[in-house]
């Protein structure tokens, strides 16, 4: 499976922006999509993840952020809305297919994309 990301930007403080995830091939509803990001010199850090189990957020951008699934466009997609400079980030999106559960790390995703960059300026 590959997977390209795509949708990011350089934004304002406040802004909105929808980030895209697009599978080269259908992917199982059962199976689990995630987005992480990475700054600089940090660790790469759990954003998302969505499966028929449901959604799930890092605290950092829940209430901000909406993960959201498209499986007929084989897209995944995360609406990011009242960005702050702290979010500035290469957004990574990851796909596990080894079984149907999520995780929160990235060790638990088996193909990743390429990443795309988010700048929040203030």
């Amino acid at each position: 499976v590959q997977l390209q990301a795509s949708g990011g930007g350089l934004v304002q403080v406040g802004d909105s922006l929808r980030l895209s995830c697009t599978a080269s091939e259908p992917i199982a509803n059962n199976n689990g999509l995630g987005w992480f990001r990475q700054a600089p010199g940090k660790e790469r850090e759990f954003v998302s993840a969505i499966s028929a189990r449901g959604t799930y957020y890092g605290d950092s951008v829940k209430g901000r952020f909406t993960v959201s699934r498209d499986n007929a466009k084989n897209t995944m997609y995360l609406q990011m809305n009242s960005l702050k400079p702290e979010d500035t980030a290469v957004y990574y999106c990851a796909i596990r297919i080894r079984d149907n559960w999520l995780s929160w790390v990235p060790a638990g995703y088996d193909y990743w994309g390429q990443g795309t960059q988010v700048t929040v300026s203030s």
